[in-house]
């Protein structure tokens, strides 16, 4: 899928609706770690991945932004680190002045009031002062694949982050979570419609008769009634 499809495909899902379309399709759901969050609530970003892994100089960042396309994502690999921000705000300024869609850090970043300015959209786990105090060697693969957590993410996938975290998806199966993701919003919006005209979410869930099902047939599950009735609430 191309960088503008991409982007048109995702404008209007949110990550719990690509969580639970991967869910139905058998696709592993791989996550940033718990406390990657944006600099600013409302961020929603969606883009290839371009990954880059940090040794302690900005240099393997210019490199991966230089290989990059419009549209694509920074995906900053610093091991989680907590001791040091690798990530700021002249970086976030070439990336922005290159196109990409935002930057995604598994580690730290400084310069928040300068990131807000710039206002390209930057996941991270914090923020910190200072900046790298050392030089570690650079594997020759730095820039093939970088880690975000357990998760190894390369150019076969794309990213999609917003308040509630950040997913990584392959690129090959862009097109059919994005139609299972927006039959699930579609689902979850006008069941929350008829909640709203006072039409509880037990009614329109048939609880009454999931509950007569399970005790007939105990291995009844209610994601299996919901799926039976085409509901939504949980996958």
């Amino acid at each position: 899928m191309e960088s503008e499809q991409l982007h048109r495909s995702y404008l209007d899902l949110t990550t719990p609706h690509v969580a639970d379309a991967c869910m139905r399709l058998d696709i592993a759901v791989r996550c940033a770690p718990p406390g990657t969050v944006p600099l600013w609530s409302g961020t929603h970003l969606v883009g290839r991945a371009r990954p880059a892994r940090h040794f302690g100089s900005v240099d393997v960042f210019l490199e991966a932004i230089d290989r990059a396309e419009p549209g694509e994502v920074l995906v900053v690999d610093n091991a989680g680190r907590q001791d040091e921000a690798c990530v700021g705000d002249l970086v976030t300024l070439e990336a922005s002045r290159a196109a990409l869609s935002g930057i995604l850090i598994w580690g730290l970043h400084r310069d928040t009031a300068e990131l807000r300015t710039i206002r390209l959209p930057v996941f991270s786990l914090g923020a910190l002062p200072v900046g790298p105090q050392r030089l570690d060697p650079r594997d020759p693969a730095a820039l093939e694949s970088a880690m975000s957590g357990p998760h190894r993410v390369t150019a076969a996938d794309f990213v999609l982050g917003d308040d509630d975290g950040v997913l990584f998806i392959p690129l090959d199966r862009a097109d059919e979570v994005a139609q299972v993701a927006t039959t699930i919003r579609d689902t979850e919006r006008a069941q929350a419609a008829r909640m709203h005209l006072g039409n509880t979410l037990r009614n329109q869930a048939s609880l009454a008769e999931y509950i007569a099902a399970r005790e007939a047939t105990p291995q009844t599950t209610f994601r299996q009634h919901l799926r039976s009735i085409g509901g939504e609430i949980e996958e």
